[in-house]
């Protein structure tokens, strides 16, 4: 469980740092944002997959039929629709959506997973969902009174168009920790190192053909846009090498040792840590202390995640 908890934190903290990059990155388009993270991610995996060879042989076709689709939902897709998120509508409106992560996987992970692990008793399990729901109403409040994050700017339509990226990309990051905890939990005996670095080879060709097709569309459409890698290409280049190697490779390791060792209810609880380290990511790129509503709504989160870790899950009843 300490082991499960603490993996979970590093995952946490390199995961933040996908919220920053967008911010970095502001006159880079999302979709080759997109594949170009998971073009370095696979490039990164082939070293690896040498080295771990002997174990990538063990997987089956479906288990790399299960890899591509995770790679595709909760790589390509996801990143897809957070980085145009928070280029149409700012930071703290995304961090609002995606932080309801804990809740809404904590919610459908004790609906479908209760008889492989156990099921927390709603009574029980709603106290700490409310404080976390509260901190992460504090946070984005205080996000939102911030007059450098005005909204009144956007257009509705562009707006709009924000949201709905908002809403799928918590779909896909709600649908992918349960499905790869599921091949994780199913496949105690495999090493969540070598489901990582399977996952990144995965995407490997999913992000050179979108990397291909997004070069081919501005090419017949007489777009100027400097391809392959933007305005700033050392600084492109490097931003989506260190992010490949801490936020994918490294990040969904530490995940899949998580999700071996926790139940899905409690470690969707802790992806909270990835929103606590955007938000300290996001106030050291603006040299500033964080308001005290923000410090309240950290204080509440942290006081929900542990209210969630002394809850012990009762052995489902046989039917």
């Amino acid at each position: 469980m300490l082991a499960g908890i603490i993996y979970a934190l590093l995952a946490g903290l390199m995961w933040g740092l996908v919220f920053a990059v967008p911010l970095l990155l502001p006159d880079y388009p999302a979709p080759l944002q997109s594949v170009g993270r998971y073009l370095a991610f696979g490039l990164i995996a082939l070293p690896i997959a040498w080295l771990d060879r002997a174990n990538l042989r063990e997987l089956s076709r479906q288990d790399w039929l299960k890899a591509l689709q995770l790679a595709a939902v909760g790589n390509l897709l996801y990143y897809l629709c957070l980085a145009g998120a928070i280029q149409r509508v700012g930071a703290p409106v995304t961090t609002m959506f995606i932080g309801a992560l804990p809740v809404v996987i904590a919610i459908c992970a004790n609906i479908r997973n209760q008889h492989r692990d156990g099921r927390y008793a709603w009574r029980d399990l709603a106290p700490a969902l409310l404080l976390i729901m509260l901190g992460i109403g504090c946070v984005n409040l205080a996000e939102m009174g911030n007059p450098t994050q005005s909204l009144q700017a956007i257009s509705p339509l562009r707006y709009l168009s924000g949201i709905v990226l908002c809403l799928l990309a918590l779909a896909c990051w709600t649908w992918y920790p349960l499905h790869n905890a599921d091949w994780l939990r199913a496949h105690s005996d495999r090493s969540p190192r070598t489901w990582a670095t399977a996952q990144g080879l995965a995407t490997l060709p999913l992000a050179l053909l979108g990397y291909l097709l997004l070069w081919g569309f501005n090419t017949l459409h007489g777009n100027d846009y400097p391809m392959p890698f933007g305005p700033r290409p050392g600084f492109f280049v490097a931003l989506m090498l260190v992010m490949a190697l801490l936020a994918s490779w490294c990040g969904t390791l530490c995940w899949n040792e998580a999700s071996q060792r926790l139940p899905t209810t409690l470690a969707g609880q802790l992806i909270i840590f990835e929103t606590l380290a955007a938000l300290s990511y996001a106030y050291l790129l603006r040299h500033s202390l964080p308001p005290a509503l923000t410090l309240l709504g950290v204080l509440l989160l942290i006081i929900g995640v542990m209210q969630g870790l002394r809850l012990k899950p009762k052995p489902a009843i046989a039917q």
